[in-house]
């Protein structure tokens, strides 16, 4: 349910209207100031009577029932979208966010030359995994947090704020203490305690997609970390599994423009893991800007024939250059503005 204020209502009746939510047991009302009208969320054990009660209350235009099993991720709560900052990075505005790195952090030496080359051809965040979750028990797993401290380093050199995945709720804080947005991988996409996690501290997060779930799932995981009062979720869509074994995955393209009609926040694309051959990359990104993607995700490494992870789908330093030239020429067609390349 949400309560829509009339236009040039006082703070005094919208912050009455939230007390009087409030002050029925199990129920909580967010709520979200436009440009035009705010909107007050209502959210928990709500009884028959209580619509009618709102509508009586000063400064209410109409109360809705949301029918949508998500509601702050959804556009009925929200119609104008979400922007996310990280220090002079703007997500899900007029340019196109392009997050690029190496799959897996490996040492110092290789996570600066790809940190520089990254900042130099135009992209805005520097990813790099610490903590990897690995199909095999044998495969390399990461750095840890000797890996988060090397991306910080990174950070402090180039400028370019960090974004690595956390894979359990008992590393939160710590990962929080290092990155500047906190990543949710696919296989953790329903994890709900470490959802419910994130949810609580005051950091962004990127949500990837499960590989096997709807939509409306990717949402309702959104809405997880939303409840817990962190409203700061980018979406990603990294490839789901179909019965095609040639490419890792299937990306998803038409996530992108669903996903903008139904909710209010940023979404990504990741064409790495979303392809897992590095050739394949450049036309899938190309592909999501047209569709209308606020960002990429790209795995760069250099010499992802030595890469400890993922080097199938990492590009080289000179493959990352000319896809961020046509990044540029695409995203000038749709209306967006990338990083000017640094000479």
């Amino acid at each position: 349910m949400i309560v829509v204020m009339r236009q040039g209502c006082t703070d005094a009746e919208i912050e009455g209207v939230q007390n009087a939510i409030e002050s029925k047991p199990g129920i909580t009302a967010p709520i979200w100031r436009g440009a035009e009208r705010s909107v007050i969320g209502v959210l928990g054990s709500i009884y028959p009577e209580l619509q009618t009660e709102l509508e009586q209350l000063p400064g209410v235009v109409e109360v809705l029932r949301v029918s949508k099993p998500y509601k702050l991720a959804g556009r009925d709560f929200r119609p104008d979208d979400t922007q996310i900052t990280v220090g002079d990075v703007s997500i899900g505005g007029s340019e196109m966010v392009v997050m690029s790195g190496p799959c897996s952090v490996e040492g110092e030496e290789m996570l600066l030359a790809t940190a520089r080359v990254a900042r130099d051809a135009g992209a805005r965040i520097l990813r790099g995994g610490a903590f990897k979750p690995r199909s095999s028990p044998y495969s390399f797993r990461g750095m840890g947090v000797d890996g988060l401290k090397l991306l910080a380093k990174a950070r402090e050199e180039t400028g370019l704020p960090v974004v690595t995945e956390v894979m359990t709720a008992e590393d939160v804080d710590v990962v929080a203490e290092y990155a500047d947005i906190l990543q949710v991988g696919a296989r953790n996409m329903q994890n709900f305690i470490l959802l419910d996690k994130v949810g609580k501290i005051k950091k962004p997060v990127l949500l990837k997609r499960g590989f096997s779930n709807t939509y409306e799932e990717l949402l309702l995981s959104a809405e997880y970390i939303m409840s817990g009062g962190n409203h700061e979720v980018i979406l990603c869509e990294r490839g789901i599994r179909t019965f095609e074994d040639y490419t890792r995955n299937t990306l998803d393209l038409a996530a992108i423009p669903v996903l903008k009609r139904l909710s209010h926040l940023p979404i990504v694309a990741d064409p790495s893991h979303g392809t897992g051959r590095w050739h394949l990359v450049a036309p899938m990104a190309l592909a999501a800007v047209a569709a209308g993607a606020h960002g990429l995700i790209i795995e760069v490494h250099p010499n992802p024939d030595k890469a400890l992870s993922d080097g199938p789908q990492s590009l080289t330093f000179e493959n990352f250059q000319t896809l961020m030239e046509g990044v540029r020429s695409v995203a000038q067609v749709v209306g967006k503005s990338v990083a000017p390349e640094i000479t």
